[in-house]
C-alpha cells in the first residue's frame, strides 16, 4: 500500500524578502488554505520546467506584484517536511532587492517583522527551520 503523503510531494520556492530597514515580509494564509490562518513567507509552487529563482519571481510577482532579479537572491536553507497529507520541499532563498510595493494581491494581510521578533507569529511547522536559520545568521 502506497503511503498517501509520500505520493503528494510539493516543491515550493519560498522567499524570505528583507526591505531595506532590515525587517522581514510575511503574509497570512487564507483560513482554507492548508495551514490556514497561519504566517508564512511568500512563495509557491515550482512547475515542470522552471528553476527554483524562475519560479520564485513568479510567484512573488503574482501574489505580491513585485519584481525580482535572480542577482538579488541567495539560497538560505532546504527543507523537506512531512505533513500527515503532504511532503513539501521547502527551496528558501532570501531577496534583498526588489521592484515596486509589496501588497497583498490575493487578499492576504502581509507584515513587515523584525528578524527576532518572528517567533511571535503563528507559523507552519515546516517554517520553523527557516526563522531559526535566520536567528542565526544575525
Amino acid at each position: 500500500m502506497q503511503n498517501t503523503a509520500a505520493s503528494k510531494r510539493v516543491h515550493v520556492a519560498v522567499g524570505v524578502i528583507f526591505n531595506s530597514q532590515g525587517q522581514i515580509l510575511i503574509a497570512r494564509r487564507h483560513n482554507d488554505a492548508h495551514q490556514g490562518g497561519l504566517w508564512e513567507f511568500p512563495g509557491g509552487k515550482v512547475e515542470s520546467g522552471e528553476t527554483v529563482c524562475e519560479a520564485l519571481g513568479r510567484e512573488l510577482h503574482e501574489e505580491l506584484g513585485i519584481t525580482i532579479q535572480s542577482s538579488s537572491c541567495a539560497q538560505l536553507i532546504e527543507i523537506r517536511h512531512d505533513y500527515s497529507d503532504k511532503v513539501v520541499l521547502l527551496d528558501v532563498w532570501t531577496v534583498s532587492d526588489f521592484d515596486g510595493e509589496p501588497s497583498g494581491k490575493e487578499g492576504q494581510p502581509l507584515r513587515w517583522v523584525d528578524r527576532k521578533l518572528l517567533s511571535d507569529y503563528a507559523f507552519p511547522a515546516a517554517n520553523i527551520a527557516i526563522i531559526d536559520a535566520l536567528l542565526k545568521a544575525d
